[in-house]
């Protein structure tokens, strides 16, 4: 797994409203069009010194599609850039303080020490 480059569609993904919300509205597109545009270009600032060799796997693109916060932090993403995001895409689903954070929280509960390295 690239923990950096799933982080890095996190954190990028949260910075922008619009692509934020394209997110929450049609994850696969928006997964496949930052892949595509974006993650070659991460390491790099000119289109000239672009990469071809940066993808997500297989079990990456499916967490990030379906929006599985558990399985993505099962798979070392850092869980400060899911919730963030998750409460961009997602608190405005709840009408209870803080049912977001709580659901998120909950459906983590099975999760023990030692936590998935998050480090990247």
């Amino acid at each position: 797994m690239s923990k950096y480059l799933v982080n890095k569609f996190l954190y990028t993904v949260d910075r922008e409203h619009e692509l934020t919300e394209r997110y929450r509205e049609d994850p696969a597109g928006t997964v496949a069009w930052w892949e595509e545009h974006l993650a070659g270009r991460i390491l790099n600032a000119i289109p000239a010194e672009d990469t071809t060799w940066l993808a997500f796997t297989d079990e990456e693109r499916s967490a990030l599609v379906s929006h599985d916060h558990v399985r993505l932090f099962e798979l070392g993403a850092h869980p400060f850039l899911t919730l963030t995001l998750w409460i961009a895409m997602f608190e405005r689903d709840f009408t209870e303080p803080l049912g977001m954070q709580l659901d998120y929280a909950r459906k983590l509960d099975h999760v023990t020490q030692p936590y998935p390295d998050i480090t990247t």
